[in-house]
């Protein structure tokens, strides 16, 4: 139940970010959601795309070094306290959230976000046990 994100390491300077998302637009890349973090030399870009497959060829083809990584779309109330409850549930079981990030969509009365456990299934498992929507790649690709 994990879904594919590009990750995109970028030379921390101005117009970095353009390339990669004028190199997706070129390829016809749909950008879902994406999240950049950066340190003073370089900076990581996820990304989750509607062609994984063409993205990571086009960036790689135009010399950006470029990973791929499972991570979980997970809907949560969108609420006061929705994301709060979910995080609490990860709490009570020791699962660390290592980065997450908000993706374009909305599902209904939910908002959902991508989240890179350190332990996936048993994050996956506990969620799914308290009630908590778990995203298919299927279903998150078409939303």
């Amino acid at each position: 139940m994990q879904v594919e994100q590009i990750s995109v390491f970028l030379e921390n300077k101005s117009g970095r970010l353009s390339e990669v998302t004028g190199i997706l637009a070129e390829a016809g890349v749909n950008i879902q959601a994406l999240a950049l973090a950066d340190t003073s030399d370089f900076g990581v870009l996820r990304l989750i795309v509607d062609d994984n497959e063409k993205a990571a060829n086009a960036l790689k083809d135009n010399g950006l070094t470029v990973g791929r990584t499972e991570v979980v779309a997970v809907e949560v109330e969108d609420r006061p306290g929705g994301l709060h409850r979910l995080l609490e549930i990860l709490k009570d079981t020791d699962i660390n959230v290592e980065y997450m990030y908000a993706y374009v969509h909305h599902t209904g009365k939910h908002a959902v976000m991508i989240f890179r456990f350190d332990n996936s299934e048993a994050a996956i498992k506990v969620l799914t046990a308290n009630g908590v929507s778990i995203i298919t790649r299927e279903r998150l690709y078409a939303i």
